[in-house]
């Protein structure tokens, strides 16, 4: 069985900065690539940041470029998420998600599994 556990949110001012984390636990067969999505109350999941199973692809949300940068290290099961000047925009729950299918992908339909979600709330 597949899971992945975010952990890393929390409350910060806008202009500060966090760092979420996804460990990946379970059998995983193959590569897959990891995607960080964030949620607000009545809106659809949307993507924010994807990164291939080498580590090498990475790509992001125009609303998040320059700010956030997606990271990996296989050997320790981990994908990373630092998020620089947040803004209260940002403000969600985050969902890291993996995929079977080939970097890049932006569709949350496209990925497989999901973690519980770390909620981050950027005060102004």
């Amino acid at each position: 069985q597949v899971q992945l556990v975010e952990s890393g949110g929390g409350l910060v001012q806008a202009g500060g900065s966090l760092t979420l984390s996804c460990a990946t636990r379970g059998r995983f067969s193959g590569s897959y690539l990891i995607g960080w999505f964030r949620q607000t109350p009545g809106k659809e999941r949307e993507f924010v940041a994807g990164v291939s199973w080498t580590g090498t692809g990475k790509n992001y949300a125009d609303s998040v470029k320059g700010r956030f940068t997606i990271s990996r290290d296989n050997a320790k099961n981990l994908v990373s998420l630092q998020m620089n000047k947040l803004k209260p925009e940002d403000t969600a729950v985050y969902y890291c998600s993996c995929s079977k299918k080939f970097w890049p992908q932006v569709r949350s339909d496209d990925y497989d599994y999901w973690g519980q979600g770390t909620q981050v709330t950027v005060s102004s």
